[in-house]
């Protein structure tokens, strides 16, 4: 159940009615105009990129294409989402870095591999140096 805003400013929608008695057939808000300028513009672009030609039905394709977009885009821009939040949103969501699923293969030459001795750990190091004094007492003894 949506319960209707009881704030009157969410009531009124920035709309370009047209002339007095010459109203335009539909109501777009303004970010409508520019929002679907932009994606005609896109599209006109990528049909050039993929040898569309420019005819009668290619471009009724386009301003249907250009009006199905516009909504779903406006679809989620209102009073509290403003279009840019959106815009910045996305770009957040699209640049983030994603945990990487695939596992990272190499390639190991051996001439190449250095071979380091594992560092001992105290209680090796204490057992070495007790050992080492136990065999300097030993060879005092029998000298």
């Amino acid at each position: 159940m949506r319960l209707p805003v009881d704030d009157e400013i969410y009531n009124v929608n920035a709309v370009w009615l047209g002339p007095p008695n010459k109203t335009l057939p539909f109501r777009a808000r303004y970010v409508a105009y520019a929002v679907g300028t932009l994606v005609f513009v896109l599209l006109q672009v990528i049909e050039r990129q993929l040898g569309i030609g420019l005819g009668f039905f290619s471009l009724a394709y386009s301003l249907l294409a250009t009006v199905g977009l516009t909504r779903l885009i406006l679809g989620v821009v209102d009073a509290d989402r403003p279009l840019g939040s959106v815009l910045t949103g996305f770009a957040h969501e699209v640049g983030t870095p994603r945990q990487r699923t695939k596992a990272t293969v190499g390639v190991i030459r051996p001439a190449r591999v250095r071979a380091v001795p594992t560092r001992p750990s105290r209680a090796q190091r204490r057992a070495a140096r007790r050992a080492a004094r136990g065999q300097a007492t030993t060879e005092e003894a029998t000298a």
